[in-house]
């Protein structure tokens, strides 16, 4: 028992002090936990501020990046920069390109509007260095020395050698920016303007430099133009405008190659600019040539008219081409088109249409002479008229469609003619043509007879009537150009036949018939003075028609033509004298037979033949 409560008495000791432990730890743990209280409530601050300035430490650090990043991206500007401002350098192409399409592909990712602006400034002037450069080479290949007048050409030179170095140029000026293509670009109408520029600038110097290469061709064809036989001008000038057309296609392929805006729209307009010193050239030549003609439509109407011929077919060619200047969308509004071409043709046409009236007005004139005239030889307006078919031949295109325009027959102005209005029912150019042919044969046939009743002294008149018919006769029945042949209907021959056959029995009864009167049988005049008085009648006529013929020649140009009107008088004349003389000789009308038979019929027909070779 004492054991037990002394073990409880030391338990409860023991507890006693456990409690008193245990009040001293909570009042040290109180302590403690007062003592934190006001350590939290004093370190509260100090964290809060370490917070700030741990943000302030990361977004200096941010700060700092963003420093070093704006400084490299200055540096690689500032190399960019001195790149772009210096232009594409000899060799260097392809890195200035290069340069440019880095800026072009940085503006996308650039956060700040103003960097875009800075790099989009640099674009811009690297557009306008490379258009400049551009520019310079096109003006190389737009320079030199020009084809020789003469020498026909099909294209304005350009080096091959600039043009390998202007096709990298201008692949990559197609790729900048412009508002079509970049509508956000900063930069973009700005390079579209310097663009433009460049294809402006092109157009006028190629179009200035193909002017140049043709125009002195023009000039010689003008200034040659009062020594070359016309219709030979009128080809030679269809053949420069051919080149001249062919310079101007030639300049299209060109321009679609090295246009720096390939646009339909672009390309139509600026060629128009390109095309226009080349119309200019061709209209103030046409132009020369028509003032020149216009002083003597007589004489160089066929230039004129050979040139016309040359402008009608080459109109489609210049239809081809001037259809590249106008642009689809100008098509589908209608606008009206400006057509120097037809311009320049209606003004040589209206000189044309003068021609045909007026060489039939002009052979009519030629009838104004004096009278008494001994003349025989062929008229200048004969061998004119000839000259004027035969030139029609070699410009029957122009020659048709001029008298279509003025309509068949009203080019026999002045002779009581009603001018026509254009037929329903469409001539013809083969019925057009017989028609005025058969027009100038009648005039010319009308005029010559009527010179030779009114201004020819008997018998002269006769020698003047038989040398102009049967040159006419000659050279349209047998033209110098073979095609007239097929535009001489069966009245314009007859015409001509039966004339010839009329003149020549003019000429024969006007000079022979005497002889035969002198030689035939009259039963009023019998005896022997008669007989003495026909045969000195028939060698005092005969030595008048020599004497005659030695004053006025018979088919002067024609000795085929000539010698069968000999063999027409031996055979009209001969063969009466030698039955007469063969009729007397046997009489005795005189004792001196020689004194009145002078001559034999061999020697009479000598003597005749001797002015027909």
């Amino acid at each position: 028992m004492d054991d037990d409560s002394a073990e409880i008495e030391l338990l409860e000791q023991n507890l006693s002090k456990t409690h008193q432990i245990s009040q001293k730890m909570t009042t040290i743990l109180n302590s403690f936990d007062t003592r934190l209280a006001r350590l939290e409530k004093s370190i509260l601050p100090l964290y809060n501020s370490a917070q700030v300035l741990n943000r302030r430490a990361s977004n200096i650090e941010k700060a700092l990046i963003k420093i070093d990043e704006v400084a490299s991206n200055q540096e690689g500007i500032a190399a960019e920069e001195a790149l772009i401002l210096r232009g594409p350098q000899p060799g260097e192409f392809d890195v200035y390109k290069d340069a440019l399409q880095r800026l072009n592909a940085s503006i996308a990712f650039k956060a700040s509007d103003q960097d875009s602006f800075d790099t989009a400034r640099l674009v811009e002037t690297g557009a306008k260095k490379l258009a400049q450069l551009y520019t310079k080479l096109v003006a190389e290949g737009s320079t030199g020395t020009t084809p020789a007048p003469g020498v026909e050409i099909v294209k304005a030179p350009f080096p091959s050698q600039l043009r390998s170095t202007l096709h990298p140029i201008v692949a990559f000026l197609r790729t900048l920016p412009i508002p079509s293509t970049h509508p956000s670009h900063p930069a973009a109408a700005a390079i579209l303007t310097t663009l433009k520029d460049a294809q402006r600038g092109y157009a006028d110097m190629r179009g200035t430099w193909a002017k140049k290469c043709l125009e002195a061709h023009g000039k010689r064809v003008v200034d040659r133009a009062d020594t070359v036989e016309p219709i030979a001008t009128g080809k030679e000038l269809g053949i420069w405008i051919q080149s001249l057309l062919s310079v101007a296609r030639e300049e299209y392929n060109l321009l679609t190659e090295m246009s720096t805006l390939a646009s339909p729209s672009q390309l139509a307009s600026h060629f128009g600019n390109l095309l226009n010193p080349l119309v200019l050239l061709m209209s103030s030549t046409i132009t020369s040539l028509v003032a020149f003609s216009k002083r003597s439509l007589q004489k160089y109407g066929f230039l004129i008219l050979s040139a016309y011929e040359a402008l009608l077919e080459l109109q489609p060619m210049w239809d081809e081409i001037a259809a590249l200047r106008v642009s689809s969308e100008s098509r589908n509004e209608n606008r009206k088109e400006i057509n120097e071409y037809k311009d320049v043709l209606q003004v040589v046409r209206m000189v044309c249409i003068r021609m045909f009236p007026e060489a039939l007005a002009d052979i009519k004139l030629s009838t104004a002479g004096r009278t008494g005239d001994t003349s025989t030889a062929v008229l200048d307006t004969t061998v004119e008229a000839v000259q004027f078919l035969n030139n029609m031949q070699e410009v029957l295109t122009g020659s048709a469609d001029i008298l279509s325009v003025v309509g068949d027959g009203n080019w026999k102005m002045g002779e009581g003619v009603v001018v026509k209005k254009q037929a329903i029912v469409e001539v013809s150019a083969q019925t057009l043509l017989e028609h005025f042919i058969y027009d100038v044969v009648v005039t010319i046939i009308n005029t010559v007879s009527l010179i030779s009743r009114t201004q020819r002294r008997p018998p002269f008149d006769s020698f003047f009537l038989l040398n102009n018919i049967a040159y006419l006769r000659r050279n349209i029945l047998e033209p110098r150009q073979e095609s007239l042949i097929d535009y001489l209907t069966k009245p314009t021959q007859d015409m001509l036949n039966s004339n010839f056959r009329t003149a020549k029995a003019s000429y024969l009864d006007a000079n022979f018939s005497p002889l035969m009167q002198s030689l035939s049988d009259d039963p009023k005049e019998k005896g022997k003075a008669a007989t003495k008085e026909k045969f000195t009648r028939f060698y005092d006529l005969l030595e008048e028609v020599l004497e005659r013929h030695r004053l006025a020649k018979v088919l002067e140009d024609d000795a085929e033509s000539r010698e069968a009107i000999g063999n027409d008088v031996i055979k009209f004349l001969i063969p009466s004298l030698k039955a007469f003389t063969q009729k007397h000789k046997e009489k005795e009308f005189s004792k001196s037979k020689h004194d009145y038979i002078k001559l034999s019929a061999e020697t009479v027909e000598s003597q005749l033949r001797s002015i027909y070779r």
